[in-house]
């Protein structure tokens, strides 16, 4: 019994001295201290694997539980569990998403239990038609997470790799294999940046956040910002804060969101709430002193850029590609239902829905209402085709425009 309790443990690659330990363990204690190893190393086939802890993710794992999938054949992968990028890097961001939405996203799933929180959230004290800073969501967010790590089985690791083989997907972490019939990836999107030498970068989530920024500039700076999105607009503000000199480098012309009864014009690209306020006063009413805005094709492009001596690239985002999927380089998915190839799936910033308004522009929708509501209309047809589902990689494409914003 104990020479076959050893070869299971070495055979999960468990140190020597944690074999002895084990053993003088009592089983109830050693069940709980081994648990986390075991799963990882667990041969049992899940139904569904959710990668990612950001809005997306959770929204998945949510909804999945909603729809009577068994805890126990839910996987859910995270490095943190803390609530993704949104949680770790741009909480200090002024929403572009007004507060009656992010409740709507908190209640739209049975299984967040959000209205038997003990917890009241400023957010809900806030005013349904106001926008707000992203840290009073990341809060209520937190909290359903942490409600739905102990209804499902969720691992503390990071996926690294995806193969699919007999209609299973072998998901490779850092922690070891797990295996399920079906992978959903929410895995958020990383900021782009230029092929430019010269100025120094300051990483954008160090602009938004004016405490980090803070230590990275001073009034002494000469700083080049690229872009007219949101984001764009989040630097010059929080720039300006700390006194710097600032040469807006742009592409395109600021462009604002447009409320109609039943729809919004440049819903995802253009600005809202405090960065659209903050923009018609401070650029287009009377640019700020310290502010001077250069098209890109300006003839003095070179001549300007070389007086910077810190630049900022707020030109959009890529998919986060820290997963390898072999046969399926880039991730291409379909836009309509986030198929990315049979029982693999993409949701959230790094696979938005894309869609024409009326008035044909096309547009990726980019928000944690826009996430709920998309995966509502998908999921049944996810859940229909599970693993038997697939289109060739040819067919589909992404290519996520530059001026998207970090929320809305």
């Amino acid at each position: 019994m104990i020479i076959n309790s050893m070869k299971s443990i070495l055979f999960l690659k468990i140190p020597l001295w944690a074999i002895f330990i084990s053993l003088l363990l009592p089983a109830s204690i050693l069940a709980k201290t081994t648990d986390d190893i075991r799963n990882h190393q667990d041969r049992q086939i899940k139904e569904w694997i959710v990668i990612g802890a950001g809005p997306a993710g959770i929204a998945v794992v949510g909804k999945l539980l909603d729809a009577n999938i068994g805890p126990m054949n839910i996987g859910w992968i995270d490095p943190m569990f803390k609530v993704g990028d949104l949680g770790t890097k741009w909480y200090p961001v002024s929403s572009n998403t007004k507060v009656d939405l992010f409740l709507k996203f908190l209640n739209a799933s049975h299984a967040f239990n959000y209205k038997n929180c003990p917890t009241d959230f400023k957010l809900n004290h806030l005013p349904d038609d106001s926008t707000c800073l992203l840290k009073y969501v990341v809060d209520p967010l937190q909290w359903v997470t942490n409600q739905l790590k102990q209804k499902v089985h969720s691992f503390k690791t990071t996926a690294t790799k995806l193969k699919y083989s007999n209609n299973i997907w072998e998901v490779e972490t850092k922690n070891g294999i797990m295996l399920a019939k079906n992978v959903v990836l929410a895995i958020g999107s990383e900021p782009l940046t230029l092929p430019l030498s010269g100025p120094k970068i300051i990483p954008i989530e160090n602009v938004v956040n004016l405490d980090l920024l803070k230590k990275s500039c001073t009034k002494e700076d000469t700083v080049a910002v690229f872009g007219s999105s949101h984001t764009a607009i989040i630097a010059l503000y929080n720039l300006t804060s700390v006194g710097a000199k600032i040469i807006n480098f742009y592409r395109s012309p600021l462009k604002y969101a447009v409320y109609y009864d039943d729809w919004i014009l440049y819903d995802n690209t253009g600005l809202k709430g405090y960065s659209a306020e903050w923009a018609k006063k401070n650029i287009d009413e009377k640019l700020l002193p310290n502010i001077e805005r250069v098209h890109i094709n300006d003839k003095r492009f070179k001549e300007l850029f070389a007086k910077c001596n810190k630049v900022v690239y707020a030109v959009g985002f890529k998919r986060r590609d820290s997963i390898q999927v072999p046969n399926h380089d880039g991730l291409k998915y379909d836009e309509n239902t986030g198929v990315i190839a049979p029982g693999l799936f993409g949701i959230g910033f790094a696979f938005p829905k894309g869609k024409s308004d009326k008035v044909g522009n096309y547009e990726y929708d980019v928000g944690l209402w826009k996430f709920m509501t998309h995966l509502e209309n998908v999921l049944p047809l996810w859940f229909h085709n599970s693993s038997n589902l697939g289109h060739s990689n040819k067919e589909y494409s992404i290519n996520l425009s530059v001026d998207n914003n970090i929320n809305n």
